[in-house]
């Protein structure tokens, strides 16, 4: 059975974090991912399997190697998820500033 994964699965799991992490500032191969990680090699094969699947990743083939992308475009599946969330806090933390600056401690 196929089940289809979203981006939110994907990024459940600390060391897929830690991967998008990684890949964020550059493309990498599947071992110099690896080399970041105190697991056997097959897992983070099948992590990177999890977020090439759900398009957080993207592949691209250089020679004989494989190197991995950032897909920012569907990273912002989650960014635009989180929206309401950080505009909901702003707000709070905006409305707490406003009445600690209009305390008045009594003498």
């Amino acid at each position: 059975m196929n089940l289809r994964r979203d981006v939110f699965q994907a990024i459940a799991d600390p060391t897929r974090r830690a991967i998008l992490l990684l890949v964020a500032s550059q493309s990498m191969t599947a071992g110099a991912i690896a080399a970041n990680f105190d697991t056997a090699r097959p897992t983070v094969s099948k992590h990177l399997q999890i977020l090439t699947e759900c398009e957080l990743l993207k592949q691209e083939q250089i020679g004989r190697e494989v190197h991995y992308h950032l897909n920012a475009a569907n990273m912002k599946v989650v960014a635009d998820f989180l929206e309401p969330f950080r505009q909901l806090w702003d707000n709070r933390f905006n409305k707490l500033e406003q009445i600690m600056k209009s305390y008045k401690p009594k003498n």
